[in-house]
């Protein structure tokens, strides 16, 4: 997408480490982030769905 992990974390309203943390896989987003992530995905061409292991561009 072209984004800076501190972008991200801007347009989902939470930290720049967070957005790390999802990136090496020692978190996985849940909740409202989760949700953010589809809706941006979406509108970015991406599938994301958090139930699967594996996210690609659509």
């Amino acid at each position: 997408m072209g984004l800076t992990q501190q972008e991200m974390a801007d347009r989902l309203g939470t930290r720049q480490q967070t957005i790390s943390e999802w990136e090496l896989g020692l978190y996985r987003p849940r909740g409202a982030s989760s949700t953010l992530l589809s809706i941006i995905a979406d509108q970015s061409g991406f599938r994301y769905n958090a139930n699967l292991s594996e996210n690609r561009p659509e």
